[in-house]
């Protein structure tokens, strides 16, 4: 039988295909993660990943052993907190990561209003960065971030869109554009285009910093940035463009970067985003509360 340490290593080794961040994340030493795998590999007797200086890279078996394991894993672990939470209630502290003032008021009226339904529910409240949202939801240390779909990630579940905004594009407030009244997307193919953090799902990215336009027109990739603000930065000084949603313009207003509306891009989802394995009764009380209070059944 496999110890619940060696599974543990297995998938998240296979998940980050780098030993440093899989020792920090199950918070051991890289050495003990090395000795679990080689353990394991021995038990098997096959090698799970191919390793070299530079990389690590699962092996034919190794995949189909991850594809596998992962799905029972994650279902045993979901049932294990889904047991603790109902055995718990709703008590204890829900962990909430925002990322902007817009989304951080949203969650504050959730939170008043998961307070008054259910005193013994704690909601901690966490603004992120971009570049942190992702990996802070992954790593257990929030239990819900809000953040703008598409999301489609494996191990990632999505609640409703609760808010939809118009979608603009900021540029350079001494760019041509600025003087417009609207912008279209093929207009991207005319400014390099700033890139969102590599720790976003591929589906976001896609959406919000296209390769092409509608028309199959490239777009020149422009830099990218870790936070809002440095985005808004590289676009002040004419690094480039991005797609913001309308929420900006009151939140975000600076003399170096004007916002102009598309004239034909879907607007910008927001929802919140959770952990499949940790849909507790507490996550699930929280997203039905942000429903309510949008919804107007506060």
């Amino acid at each position: 039988m496999l110890e619940r340490h060696e599974l543990e290593a297995f998938l998240t080794l296979a998940e980050e295909l780098h030993f440093g961040r899989t020792a920090e994340r199950l918070r051991v030493s890289t050495s003990r993660i090395s000795q679990t795998i080689a353990k394991l590999e021995r038990r098997v007797g096959v090698p799970l990943f191919d390793r070299t200086s530079r990389r690590v890279e699962l092996t034919p078996l190794g995949r189909r052993l991850h594809e596998e394991v992962r799905p029972a894993w994650q279902q045993i672990t979901s049932a294990f907190e889904q047991a603790v939470a109902a055995a718990r209630g709703l008590t204890g502290t829900l962990r909430v990561a925002f990322v902007g003032a817009a989304g951080g008021q949203l969650l504050v009226g959730a939170a008043e209003l998961l307070r008054r339904r259910e005193p013994g529910c704690d909601v901690q409240l966490r603004e992120a960065q971009m570049v942190d949202l992702m990996p802070w939801l992954r790593d257990g240390e929030v239990d819900v971030a809000l953040g703008t779909f598409p999301v489609e990630e494996p191990g990632i579940a999505t609640g409703p869109v609760l808010v939809s905004e118009a979608r603009m594009l900021a540029v350079p407030s001494g760019h041509p554009f600025a003087r417009r009244e609207s912008v279209s997307l093929e207009d991207l193919a005319r400014v390099p285009l700033l890139q969102l953090p590599g720790t976003l799902p591929d589906s976001l990215r896609e959406d919000r910093t296209p390769r092409t336009t509608p028309s199959g027109r490239m777009i020149e990739p422009g830099p990218s940035a870790a936070t809002f603000n440095e985005m808004l930065t590289l676009i002040g000084a004419g690094h480039g463009v991005l797609p913001v949603g309308a929420q900006a313009r009151r939140y975000y207003v600076r003399p170096d970067v004007a916002y102009i509306p598309f004239s034909d891009a879907p607007p910008l989802r927001w929802g919140l985003l959770w952990r499949t394995d940790n849909s507790t009764a507490r996550v699930r009380a929280f997203v039905q509360a942000a429903g309510d209070l949008v919804g107007g059944h506060a």
